[in-house]
């Protein structure tokens, strides 16, 4: 069969080297002039420090598979993200553990002890908590959500925390013991020749097809068997119902020699601080050594219709209009709609690999049995 892939990301270079291993051939197009989607790194020719183009991305999973599979196209070294945050003149490690707790509090407590005092500055009279902002009352208290939660989230998601549903604040934010490994993920590492490497080596196979600097028109799907979507769901339709809400991010970057602040990731939680974060990237890849380093600061602003998407907001009154979206995608056939712009989602590296790895399974068994195939594969 022949089939068009839109969008050279992990999903389309992920599922496009399973068709193509499979027989079939993949014709993969990005309006970008290079792979990788987001997930682009490249040299930067001054300081030779690896960048994260789109901001930084750290591997993390429990996904045995997916590791393996990731491994087989490239040499991962170990890496540990482990973030720090400037509030109220200080400087914390997140996400919040013990030596946040006793530095924050001026306290020497033993964990059995700081998990008696926050559970003390949770506010227990919030039962079922609805919102972003009572989740964090409810569970660590009026000053350290002030601290560490309020403002980097007013920055984050341009609309106050009671307007954000519970669900992003998924879990108690808290360790009570000395962790500061931001991630909790059994595999952690870092390509050693970046992200656009890996990707670059997925897609070499005699049956793939890549075209860079190539938009998609509706003209194309009438010569394929099939399309893969990586683009926004809304997009596909031409903003048919109006435009889905995203996040989107705008860099500012500087040069400095040396060592700029220490560590790969500082937050910024003060909402008078008007960007999120700083990256320094050569921490990004600590086995690697530069006199120079590149740093950028982090500003979140609603996405407008010429800007690049990174973070779906799916607030509920968006919903009628992604079940619109989606009403209509399960309407049409000869498309599969994947990746996090394809879902609506925000997804990780890992889990839009999984994805990935099943909608080509999914794809392919659908062929030998000969089904239809669905908009959204199947869970």
């Amino acid at each position: 069969m022949n089939i068009l892939l839109v969008g050279a990301g992990l999903s389309g270079a992920v599922i496009g080297r399973k068709l193509a291993e499979a027989g079939h051939k993949c014709r993969i197009i990005d309006s970008r002039d290079h792979v990788g989607g987001n997930c682009h790194t490249e040299r930067d020719p001054e300081t030779n420090v690896m960048l994260h183009v789109y901001g930084p991305h750290i591997f993390h999973t429990d996904d045995q598979e997916v590791w393996d599979y990731v491994n087989s196209f490239a040499e991962f070294m170990p890496y540990r993200n482990r973030v720090k945050t400037t509030a109220q003149g200080k400087v914390f490690s997140l996400p919040i553990n013990l030596h946040t707790i006793n530095q924050f509090f001026d306290k020497t407590f033993r964990p059995d002890e700081a998990k008696a005092f926050i559970e003390e500055q949770g506010d227990a009279g919030i039962e079922d908590p609805k919102s972003f902002e009572e989740q964090a009352l409810r569970f660590v208290g009026p000053d350290l959500y002030e601290a560490f939660f309020r403002g980097y989230t007013e920055k984050q998601w341009g609309c106050s925390p009671t307007e954000l549903p519970a669900s992003i604040l998924k879990r108690l934010p808290v360790r009570f013991n000395y962790d500061d490994n931001y991630f909790f993920h059994k595999y952690q590492g870092m390509p050693r020749d970046g992200y656009t490497a890996m990707i670059e080596a997925i897609l070499d196979h005699p049956g793939i097809t890549v075209e860079l600097g190539t938009p998609y028109n509706s003209d194309m799907a009438d010569k394929f068997d099939h399309v893969f979507w990586s683009g926004p769901l809304d997009g596909y339709f031409e903003y048919e119902h109006g435009r889905l809400g995203y996040r989107t991010l705008d860099f500012k970057r500087f040069n400095y020699e040396g060592d700029y602040q220490g560590c790969a990731v500082m937050n910024y939680g003060d909402r008078d601080v008007p960007y999120t974060r700083v990256t320094e990237h050569k921490h990004f890849s600590p086995w690697e050594e530069h006199e120079g380093s590149v740093c950028y600061e982090e500003y979140s602003r609603a996405a407008g219709p010429d800007d690049i998407p990174y973070y779906p907001i799916r607030l509920v009154d968006e919903q009628a209009m992604l079940n619109m979206y989606i009403e209509k995608a399960e309407g049409i056939s000869g498309v599969t709609f994947v990746g996090r712009l394809g879902t609506y989602r925000y997804l990780d590296m890992d889990v839009t690999i999984r994805e990935a790895l099943d909608a080509a399974r999914y794809f392919l068994g659908c062929v030998t049995e000969g089904k239809p195939t669905a908009a959204f594969v199947p869970s």
